[in-house]
């Protein structure tokens, strides 16, 4: 039986990676997997998922107004998809996770999202919120602070390093505009009581 899955962590923690891993076990046996990826999402190029160890694969792109129901049923109908991959889901729409669930729900395809959990301001991002009330499974990836506990929060940074407190909430960047903390030290980090 097909389901929803989510993964979701911190930055750094290895989400790609493990995306990656799966969709490349699913290929090593011969099986379809198709990979989805926010087209906002132009770190490694347009429509290249990649991971901090250099793991690579292509993907489908797909923007805001993008139907992913309908998108899942033309690609499943040029050549079966026997699972559906979903990498940053945090820069997908509420309205795509629903979408999401109805392709498990009726084209029958398992889908597998991988994203962030909450900003920089640590608010949940609106698909990780919905990930959160559809998913059949959800798991967390982890990643450690500095201090050896684990990361569950993120700040941003400004070219000079400094935390940033304000700003749009969907902003693309790397290890340089990102970095991971316990609470505690997030809590340090931005000055929130």
């Amino acid at each position: 039986m097909a389901k929803l899955h989510f993964y979701y962590a911190t930055m750094n923690a290895g989400k790609s990676t493990l995306l990656l891993q799966a969709a490349y076990n699913y290929r090593e046996r011969g099986m379809h997997a198709v990979i989805l990826l926010a087209e906002l999402d132009d770190r490694a190029g347009r429509g290249i998922v990649s991971s901090r160890i250099g793991l690579t694969a292509d993907a489908v792109t797909f923007g805001p107004e993008t139907d992913l129901f309908e998108l899942a049923g033309r690609l499943n109908n040029e050549q079966k998809i026997d699972c559906l991959f979903v990498d940053e889901t945090n820069f997908a729409t509420s309205d795509h996770v629903w979408q999401l669930a109805r392709i498990v729900d009726e084209l029958g395809l398992p889908v597998m999202a991988y994203g962030l959990r909450s900003d920089f301001r640590g608010e949940l991002f609106p698909a990780s919120r919905e990930l959160f009330v559809l998913a059949d499974e959800i798991r967390e990836v982890r990643t450690i602070c500095h201090c050896g506990r684990k990361a569950t929060m993120v700040v941003r940074l400004d070219g000079e390093g400094n935390v940033l407190l304000d700003g749009p909430q969907i902003e693309v960047g790397g290890n340089e505009r990102y970095v991971s903390f316990c609470r505690k030290h997030w809590k340090d980090k931005t000055g929130r009581k």
